[in-house]
């Protein structure tokens, strides 16, 4: 080996493995992608006991959900979307399942729990009040306060319910709350003052949260708690708003949205739009746990004169982050409320991917195949640029007897040789670095693709064909088992799935376009690569695998077709004969003597 192919060697096998880096790195910072267990799991905490805990100061004791749920009379909530019950013992919203959404792909699966009562180890709650200034006497409801049921039965779209209470001193307090076909509440606050004083109050509202989520340390999507203030994003985890001294992050805003966001659900606090609140996050230490809370208060208060009343309205929404949802509430006043779904930093691609794919669903209506058109699209996008760097490489090709020519005639001066190389390149209108711009082009869409696959509902369970019932999560077959045929299972680092081998077939053949490696070293690491890649990409969503292995036909396509278009010489077909498992098959032949 000459001085020169040395170097080259050297510096493909540095470049290889600074590649194989950055996906070592990404398999170890993105999430294994079996969110079916992650979100069992999330859910038995969600519903598990604890002997003893405390909530705003109160010690309870054991209780596991249906009994906590029994301690007191509610009002039920029936909904398409939802269903749960108000609890009359402080007028809490403190008990809400998602009724399209289950924990598993499994018909009897469980419904997905949101909201929690006190009692159980995470409880999870929105409450609203009436505060007072400093110093000042006045009996308002607080958690202990058990309301009447004044109107209505159950709450359901279209049939608000009523609540009231009397503080016994001249002040009637009442709730109306009502649900749209969703997820939105809408909760109206007045106060009657039959008394002979005046008296001035705050209202305010806040959700009440107990404990630490499972999966909430997921670098590739925000977790905790989140809201909108002054028109921008906030975004708190548990952690860090644990670590800070004062234990708040309070400001004042006037629009905007609080509350706590998980992967797919989120429950958030909305403001009157045109009043000053000011919005705080705050963790409080309970002994052995955390309390984590979002609230708002209002700022001006409201002067309730004698024979007078107010009332005031804010919003809750509880539910699933469905972005198409999310929007229409946006676009009903709710300033910035899409961006709960968080879109990363290539929010450029990853938005317009998404509704770009959510649109394309809603014409062939599987998600498996709008990727597929997707990647057609894309394809033809980025064509004009694609098509100029295959046909550089073709062109490459063609004038590679005469690079190795220049290799052989200045093999010992390497300078020369450097600028030899550069006049044949200008001459033939050759750029040696144009064959990296697909790969480069793909890079950013495919960060979007993953990122729009792992964060949006829509993706979640989403089917293809076959063994795929969720492009959201890895392929659950296995090469080790034969796919299923064996009937035992394997370790989750052996978990090759169908895809990712035919993505690394893909691969394969895609690299057996080009003629082999002069090097042998080259052509070790270059028939290495795919394989490689075959268990680095395994634990990557299946839909992100389809992506690639499809993207990779149509790569294979296109270059074919311009390799002959340019007439360039088209090594594929020699070089699967002399690969393995072909070369068997065909009669190789013989060497000469000697």
């Amino acid at each position: 080996m000459n001085q020169n192919q040395g170097g080259e060697t050297r510096n493909l096998i540095v470049a290889v493995v600074l590649s194989m880096l950055v996906f070592v790195a990404w398999f170890m910072l993105f999430p294994s992608t079996d969110k079916a267990k992650q979100e069992a799991q999330q859910q038995a905490q969600a519903t598990a006991t604890t002997p003893t805990a405390t909530a705003s100061g109160q010690v309870y004791e054991h209780k596991d959900r249906a009994a906590a749920l029994a301690g007191g009379a509610r009002v039920p909530i029936a909904t398409d979307a939802i269903d749960g019950s108000i609890n009359l013992t402080g007028a809490r919203l403190d008990d809400l399942n998602l009724r399209r959404y289950r924990v598993t792909q499994e018909p009897n699966s469980a419904e997905i729990t949101l909201l929690q009562p006190v009692g159980v180890m995470n409880p999870y709650f929105a409450e609203q009040g009436w505060t007072t200034d400093r110093g000042v006497s006045v009996k308002v409801p607080t958690k202990d306060t058990v309301w009447a049921l004044t109107s209505g039965d159950t709450l359901a779209p279209g049939k608000p319910v009523t609540l009231s209470w009397n503080n016994g001193e001249g002040l009637t307090f009442t709730r109306t709350i009502a649900i749209d076909d969703n997820y939105m509440f809408d909760i109206t606050d007045g106060v009657e003052n039959a008394g002979s004083t005046p008296v001035k109050l705050y209202p305010y509202a806040q959700i009440v949260r107990g404990g630490v989520p499972f999966f909430h340390k997921i670098w590739v999507i925000h977790q905790g708690m989140i809201g909108v203030m002054n028109g921008t994003l906030h975004e708190k985890d548990y952690d860090e708003i644990v670590e800070e001294g004062a234990r708040t992050d309070a400001q004042e805003t006037t629009g905007g949205w609080l509350g706590f966001t998980d992967h797919y659900w989120m429950a958030a606090l909305i403001p009157d739009q045109k009043e000053p609140v000011t919005a705080t996050f705050r963790a409080t230490n309970q002994g052995n746990w955390e309390l984590f809370t979002a609230d708002f208060l209002y700022k001006n208060g409201r002067e309730i004169a004698p024979g007078g009343k107010t009332e005031v309205t804010h919003r809750l929404f509880a539910g699933a982050k469905v972005v198409s949802l999310l929007s229409q509430y946006s676009d009903q006043g709710v300033e910035r409320f899409d961006m709960a779904v968080d879109w990363g930093w290539f929010f450029f691609l990853t938005k317009p991917i998404f509704l770009l794919l959510d649109w394309l669903f809603g014409l062939v209506g599987n998600f498996g195949v709008a990727i597929l058109l997707l990647t057609v699209i894309l394809k033809a996008v980025f064509f004009p640029l694609a098509n100029k760097s295959y046909e550089s490489m073709a062109k490459m090709k063609k004038i590679q007897p005469e690079m190795l020519a220049l290799r052989e005639r200045w093999k010992d001066d390497p300078p020369k040789l450097q600028q030899e190389m550069l006049a044949l390149y200008r001459r033939e209108k050759v750029n040696p670095v144009s064959g990296c711009l697909p790969m480069l082009l793909q890079i950013p869409v495919f960060f979007s693709l993953y990122k729009v696959l792992y964060v949006t509902i829509e993706m979640r369970h989403a089917p293809f064909f076959g063994w795929i019932q969720d492009l959201s999560a890895h392929d659950p077959t296995s090469v080790f088992n034969l796919f299923g045929l064996l009937p035992y299972a394997v370790p989750a680092f052996l978990a090759i799935g169908a895809w990712p081998v035919l993505n690394a077939i893909v691969m394969w053949v895609q690299m057996k376009m080009n003629p082999p490696a002069p090097d042998p070293t080259q052509q070790q690491i270059f028939g290495l690569m795919p394989w490689v890649f075959m268990f680095v990409l395994a634990t990557m969503p299946a839909g992100l695998i389809i992506y690639w292995a499809w993207n990779g036909v149509l790569s294979i396509t296109q270059q074919y077709l311009i390799m002959r278009r340019m007439k360039a010489e088209i090594h594929l077909f020699d070089n699967l004969k002399t690969s393995w498992p072909f070369r068997m098959f065909f009669k190789q032949p013989a060497k000469k003597a000697g």
